[in-house]
């Protein structure tokens, strides 16, 4: 919890910065680039995160790494948290700053749980649907649950849309129910 608050306080400040030099598009693109880096390299998550290996080397490893296709603001962030020793919160960094982000450009996540993968025509329709009731731009997020039948269930924010089989099974079950008990 200590270091996602960490995490959020870096984050909200190299987005400050970012926006203030009017790189934002930029940044966010070389945080794109580490973001996968860090997701496909388990071995540079081991290098981030490893007290064995000095301060001197992890910078000397970022400037020979970084310095010539990163925004100078990146490389500086990536200077800052090593010398500051916080080198090994750099995922939550790169989630917080992009969660940031989409709050900043009035974006928001909707999270689909989906039987089977969605068609890119299903996707976008859900999309339109949910960017029409949010009023805003929707990020959609898929996921397939083995536990569904079929359709789907979205959450945004603390909001919860079932559409699931299952779920309109349920209220054919207690609308069969309430009529046989009348």
């Amino acid at each position: 919890m200590a270091n996602l608050r960490i995490a959020n306080r870096y984050a909200e400040a190299l987005l400050t910065a970012a926006e203030e030099l009017h790189v934002l598009d930029k940044v966010s693109g070389d945080l794109t680039v580490l973001q996968r880096i860090i997701r496909e390299s388990h071995e540079f998550l081991l290098f981030l995160k490893s007290p064995v290996i000095k301060k001197e080397k992890k910078l000397d490893v970022f400037q020979a790494t970084f310095r010539s296709s990163v925004q100078p603001l990146t490389l500086q962030f990536l200077t800052l948290l090593t010398e500051k020793g916080r080198e090994e919160v750099l995922p939550d960094v790169v989630e917080s700053f992009f969660r940031l982000q989409d709050e900043l450009l009035g974006i928001v996540h909707v999270h689909v749980k989906t039987a089977a993968e969605l068609s890119q025509q299903q996707a976008a329709q859900i999309q339109q649907r949910f960017e029409t009731y949010a009023k805003k731009k929707v990020r959609l997020d898929q996921s397939i649950d083995n536990q569904l039948i079929g359709g789907f269930v979205a959450r945004i924010g603390d909001t919860v849309f079932d559409g699931s089989v299952r779920q309109q099974l349920e209220l054919l079950r207690k609308r069969f129910t309430e009529e046989a008990v009348s």
